[in-house]
């Protein structure tokens, strides 16, 4: 199971959020999202779980946690919706107009 973990601190780095999600389980990935141009964390990242179980209980107990002075918030991550300004979702346009 994929998870959205918003509201970190942007000193978070991967290394010390590893270990707050494999308290719960085992942690598949852990990926901060980064500005391209500074190379700085959003404040945002991605955790994956192969448990579901274990997945929702670190959502119950990290939720709403103080790290590093934020609030932090994780919850199930949406599967993404191709943006239309893409050249993947392009791609497919320009497929099913049989071009």
């Amino acid at each position: 199971m994929k998870l959205l973990v918003r509201n970190l601190a942007r000193t978070t780095t991967e290394t010390e959020l590893l270990p707050m999600f494999e308290a719960h389980g085992t942690v598949q990935s852990c990926t901060l999202v980064m500005d391209r141009v500074t190379g700085k964390s959003k404040g945002f990242g991605f955790v994956e779980m192969p448990n579901p179980g274990d997945a929702k209980r670190a959502m119950k107990s990290l939720n709403g946690q103080d790290i590093a002075g934020s609030k932090i918030r994780v919850k199930k991550a949406e599967d993404r919706q191709p943006d239309a300004n893409t050249s993947e979702s392009k791609q497919s346009l320009y497929k099913q107009s049989g071009k």
